[in-house]
C-alpha cells in the first residue's frame, strides 16, 4: 500500500472515530482541544507512540528560522511511514505548507479541518478528515459556540394529529379521530 492510499485508510478510521465524539457550546479553543485530545485517544489506541505539539520539518519566518514549526499530533509507527496531524478551525495556508513539506520528508499527513461551513480539499497527498459542527452566537458578544451532537441525537417529532392523552392513556397516532356522534367503525352498531 503506498502512502497516498495509507492516508485514505488512516483518514477513513480517524473520521469513524470522531463520528463519537459530542459536546455543547464550546468555544473555538475548546473544539480545537477536545480534537486534538480525541485524536490522540485515537492514535494511542493504534498502538502508536504521540507526540504533542511535534516538531515540524517547517521553519518559522525570520526572526526565528533557526526554529521549527510543529504540528497538533505527530504518530510514530512501528510499521510504516510516521503519521503527522494538524487541527484547524481556519482555512491556513500555511496548514497546507507544513503538511506537504511533512509528505516530502516521508511523513503521512493529515488535516483535520472542524468548521460549520464548507471545506476546500487541500492538494495530494495531504489527507484532509473533516468535522462538522453547528455554531450560534456567544451569549453576550463572547464569540461563537460550537456544538456536534450524534448523528442518534434527533429531537422527538412534534404530532399535531389533534388528539390529547389522559395521564396513562395510549393515543393511537396512526388513525384518525372518530368525529363525536359517530360510531367507531371497528365497533358493532
Amino acid at each position: 500500500m503506498d502512502d497516498a492510499e495509507e492516508g485514505t485508510r488512516i483518514g477513513a478510521a480517524l473520521d469513524g472515530w470522531l463520528d463519537r465524539l459530542t459536546f455543547t457550546d464550546q468555544t473555538s479553543d475548546e473544539v480545537t482541544a477536545l480534537l486534538i485530545d480525541s485524536v490522540a485517544a485515537w492514535a494511542m489506541a493504534q498502538g502508536w507512540r504521540v507526540y504533542r505539539r511535534a516538531a515540524s520539518v517547517m521553519p518559522l519566518p525570520p526572526p526565528y528560522t533557526h526554529k521549527h514549526s510543529i504540528v497538533d499530533i505527530g504518530c510514530a509507527r512501528t510499521a510504516g511511514a510516521p503519521v503527522v496531524i494538524e487541527v484547524d478551525h481556519s482555512d491556513r495556508q500555511r496548514s497546507i505548507d507544513k503538511l506537504l513539506l511533512e509528505a516530502a520528508a516521508g511523513r503521512i499527513p493529515v488535516w483535520l479541518r472542524w468548521s460549520d461551513r464548507r471545506f476546500e480539499p487541500p492538494p495530494a497527498p495531504v489527507t484532509m478528515v473533516t468535522f462538522r459542527v453547528t455554531s450560534r452566537s456567544g451569549p453576550d458578544g463572547t464569540g461563537r459556540r460550537y456544538s456536534k451532537a450524534s448523528a442518534t441525537d434527533r429531537p422527538a417529532p412534534s404530532h399535531t394529529l389533534g388528539q390529547t392523552a389522559e395521564p396513562g392513556e395510549q393515543v393511537d397516532l396512526f388513525t384518525t379521530p372518530t368525529p363525536p356522534g359517530r360510531p367507531d367503525r371497528g365497533t358493532e352498531p
